[in-house]
């Protein structure tokens, strides 16, 4: 099936949901907070020395961006992205996804935290705050290389199915030649192995019952270049045992796969819905914008005509 190369429309600035609108306003709002009171840092933001008492950490911190380069990139691909997600997933379901992300990603980024002063008695990782939307984004391109993995972008001619392999590795290489990418790094990398593991194993699917995308296209394997996948499947295995193996098997006998094989055909014509939905749900936002272009063109003109 051919599906219509991503485009920003004739009028990218409209369309975006009240949802996205809202947690935009969040992100603008609490970057604003934090700027007029830098204490609200201390209660808002992630810091594992002081997480056990002030536990909610773990929830807003994803929402506290505390520079105004983060608070616009994240804006931005909040509305952009959402646009695109939120008509396929419907909004309760990607309001869920935004949260189990978020809040699994602080958790991981805590643990995280916590190791690394153990192994080096480094103060320095208990006392920083950490902040930021940039693990649900990445989330977000996850989303973005299930539902359309062969649509290209434009100028760059990049499929989106390496958007999220694209962004962790500039991440890595940026965070070699400065110290502040480094501390984006854990969020980044666990937000996009978390909003993985939702989307394969636990995201439920209301038009056929089950739960998850065991499609070979969105394997752990499609993170790597080609010739490094026979040496990735084996290690997915493992962690695919170890943390998600009971989400293989349902006690009603409705999810894809039983006694960790998969059910047959059901990859592939899983596979072709789901991509099927996210071109239709492209091609109809592109029309809806391209229609409201031409009646905004028509009605110019015809107060133009009417004024002379």
């Amino acid at each position: 099936m051919s599906t219509p190369v991503i485009s920003g429309g004739t009028n990218p600035f409209s369309g975006f949901s009240r949802l996205c609108k809202g947690l935009a306003v969040v992100l603008v709002g609490t970057h604003i907070t934090v700027q007029f009171f830098p204490s609200a840092v201390t209660y808002l933001a992630l810091i594992p020395a002081r997480t056990i008492p002030f536990a909610w950490n773990l929830i807003t911190a994803g929402y506290v961006e505390q520079s105004v380069y983060g608070v616009v990139v994240s804006t931005f691909s909040l509305l952009f992205i959402g646009k695109l997600l939120e008509p396929i997933w419907g909004s309760r379901e990607f309001f869920k996804f935004i949260f189990v992300v978020n809040f699994l990603t602080s958790v991981c980024v805590f643990i995280t935290a916590i190791a690394l002063y153990y192994i080096t008695r480094l103060e320095n990782y208990l006392y920083m705050p950490l902040s930021g939307f940039h693990g649900v984004i990445c989330g977000f391109l996850v989303g973005v290389k299930q539902i359309i993995p062969d649509q290209e972008l434009p100028f760059i001619k990049i499929k989106t199915m390496w958007l999220p392999s694209i962004t962790l590795l500039l991440a890595i290489a940026i965070s070699f030649w400065t110290l502040v990418a480094t501390t984006y790094l854990p969020t980044i990398i666990s937000g996009t192995y978390i909003s993985w593991i939702y989307l394969r194993y636990w995201q439920r699917k209301p038009e056929t019952k089950l739960r998850g995308d065991p499609s070979e296209d969105f394997a752990f394997s499609t993170f790597f270049p080609e010739f490094l996948r026979p040496g990735i499947d084996p290690i997915a295995s493992i962690f695919h045992r170890m943390f998600c193996g009971r989400s293989d098997a349902s006690n009603d006998g409705q999810d894809y796969t039983l006694e960790s094989e998969p059910l047959p055909g059901s990859d592939s014509i899983e596979a072709s819905r789901r991509r099927e939905r996210g071109a239709r749900a492209l091609e109809e936002r592109l029309a809806a914008e391209r229609l409201a272009a031409t009646r905004s063109a028509r009605e110019s003109q015809k107060d133009a005509a009417e004024n002379v």
